[in-house]
């Protein structure tokens, strides 16, 4: 079931600044290339508790503490890797039949 509005995507760092705004334009690379209609917002780890996003993305350090947070949470390495980020958001929200 496709959604019927726009994707809420979160990219999440210890601060919300630095590696967080680099996953954030990677995020948006990556969805752009898989045609997916999503707001992406860089955030820190503590504002990201109080929010309901639909997908997570940032440091297994970080997203093992806000797993609960969104249906789809991503752990990634890599902020600049596109291509794996694609990959993964290729299958996470096809397993939710996001995409």
């Amino acid at each position: 079931m496709a959604l019927d509005r726009r994707l809420e995507i979160l990219a999440v760092c210890g601060v919300g600044m630095g590696s967080s705004l680099m996953l954030k334009m990677t995020a948006e690379d990556a969805l752009r290339s898989l045609g997916v209609d999503a707001a992406v917002e860089n955030t820190d780890l503590s504002t990201a508790r109080g929010m309901t996003p639909d997908v997570v993305i940032g440091q297994g350090m970080h997203t093992a503490e806000i797993a609960d947070l969104a249906p789809v949470v991503i752990t990634v390495s890599d902020f600049m890797d596109k291509d794996g980020l694609e990959a993964q958001l290729r299958e996470r929200l096809a397993e939710r039949g996001w995409l």
